[in-house]
């Protein structure tokens, strides 16, 4: 069912797609900062720290944050539909995702320092590694203070605490705590990191928002928050764990040092996810709000247009890091190479996902439980070929010691897989419930395609540091010019213009 439009509803249409662009370029923006500073931390990682202490960082912070995921209650992308009904003050409605959730880190962090051998399941405790899950509070009180900002189109405090603050916090502390302790430098860079976000975070909350005057904790109306974000918390967690899942079967399997090498590919094809994930809390939104006036036809194209935005960016970004892939791995460590083709699955998974994440955004208004069982379905989709890839590792004519390496491609490859089938199932759900066609990918991205990899397999011959110096800004540059020139539109060029 579409609604007709007026000027009116014209009017805010206009000034819908022009606060996605302007939420998009800022993202752009970020991601671009975030780039710069998590390599500089993979490099300290991988050269002072080695593969198996990142490899015992990486799985300890695994826990930690998934934990923290389950306790922001799904209120990244909640908050925004509590916002919108208007019956009460903003600052009661944060106020009380605020106390909620906090209640929620309470437990998780209770339960991990109670059984600290989930964070460490094969390595001794060091010093304070028990109380890393007090960190979880501070995720969760980052989370919910941004997604709070977001819902009022402040992306730049999102861009500040995540692509600037956190990023370099951590990049610095890492290498400056390596000369206080080897063993313990990476994660308590990381707790440093961790609170310097919430703090920039919580600043801005307070300007926007100011105290809640008047709020009083209301328990039934916390409870029902709680359970009517369930179906959209366990959503979250499925995303994110999938994202995480790979890394927790591959540790099942191979030794720390392997994790510690997938975790930098990882990392590396993980940037790209920012650009999506952070386009959430502003359409959100602007969801919501055609919801309650039935314009399904509007959700239908600023789905489509946002979708094809992270598309578009996200095929350069894998093409630019993905053609030279050794280089960039290289770049951390001469040992980290091996895990080039695990990151070049990863970077194809990301794109896989850019459809299910978008289509998601509608969705969890929409048929919260039909999603939910649409991710439950991807997960276990995703361990099912993990575990077969992973068996049919054996039986490749590889010398033993590149057997965990191809187990580590293995798990990127079945997420890949995975994230391709709920792209498919949740852009066919959604299209039903609204009646109307997503178009989200578009036959003109394969020009560009086709010039950034000719560029690319030049630029491969190049000495390694030719390689990423021009072959990198090579690549994303022809792909650019010719998204620009044929598969850009005046409403896609939107994103381009102040």
């Amino acid at each position: 069912m579409t609604v007709s439009t007026g000027p009116e509803a014209a009017a805010q249409n206009e000034a819908d797609l022009k606060a996605l662009a302007k939420g998009g370029r800022t993202n752009v923006f970020g991601f671009v900062l975030r780039l710069l500073a998590r390599l500089p931390f993979l490099f300290i990682a991988g050269r002072l720290y080695g593969p198996e202490v990142l490899g015992r960082f990486a799985y300890a912070i695994l826990i930690v944050e998934f934990v923290a995921q389950l306790a922001t209650l799904g209120l990244r992308r909640g908050l925004a539909e509590a916002l919108s009904k208007q019956d009460r003050p903003d600052t009661h409605v944060v106020g009380d995702a605020m106390l909620v959730a906090t209640f929620a880190s309470a437990l998780g962090a209770a339960v991990l320092i109670a059984l600290p051998q989930l964070m460490f399941p094969n390595s001794p405790l060091n010093g304070l590694d028990r109380y890393l899950p007090l960190t979880i509070f501070a995720i969760v009180w980052t989370d919910i203070a941004l997604a709070a900002l977001a819902y009022r189109f402040d992306v730049a405090s999102t861009v500040r605490a995540r692509a600037i603050v956190e990023p370099w916090t951590i990049s610095i502390a890492a290498g400056a705590l390596f000369f206080y302790s080897a063993r313990d430098g990476l994660i308590l860079s990381y707790v440093a990191s961790i609170l310097a976000a919430m703090l920039t975070a919580l600043w801005p909350l307070w300007r926007s928002y100011g105290t809640p005057q008047g709020w009083r904790p209301r328990p039934v109306e916390l409870y029902l928050l709680a359970r009517r974000n369930l179906p959209l918390a366990a959503a979250d967690a499925i995303e994110w764990g999938s994202r995480r899942l790979d890394l927790a079967i591959l540790g099942l399997f191979a030794s720390p040092a392997v994790v510690g090498i997938y975790y930098v590919a990882q990392q590396v094809a993980s940037l790209p996810q920012k650009l999506k994930s952070s386009f959430d809390p502003i359409l959100g939104p602007v969801i919501t709000r055609n919801l309650q006036a039935k314009n399904y036809g509007e959700i239908a194209r600023q789905v489509g247009q946002v979708g094809f935005w992270i598309i578009a960016a996200q095929v350069g970004i894998a093409l630019a890091l993905g053609i030279p892939g050794e280089a960039v791995m290289g770049l951390v460590g001469p040992e980290f190479v091996g895990g080039t083709a695990a990151m070049a699955f990863l970077l194809a998974a990301e794109v896989a996902a850019a459809t299910a994440v978008v289509s998601e955004s509608a969705l969890v208004y929409m048929a919260r439980h039909r999603n939910l069982l649409l991710s439950l379905g991807m997960l276990a989709l995703q361990v099912v070929l993990s575990l077969i890839l992973i068996e049919m590792v054996p039986m490749l004519p590889l010398k033993p010691e590149y057997r965990g390496l191809a187990q580590a491609a293995a798990v990127a490859a079945a997420l890949m897989l995975a994230l391709g089938f709920a792209s498919v199932a949740k852009a066919i759900l959604l299209s039903k419930l609204l009646g109307e066609p997503l178009s989200i990918w578009r036959w003109s991205l394969l020009p560009a395609i086709a010039a950034a990899i000719l560029i690319g397999v030049g630029a491969t011959r190049l000495p390694e540091w030719a390689e990423l110096a021009l072959g990198v800004p090579a690549i994303l540059g022809v792909y650019l010019w010719v998204i620009w020139r044929w598969g850009f539109g005046p409403e896609d060029r939107v994103l381009f213009k102040k």
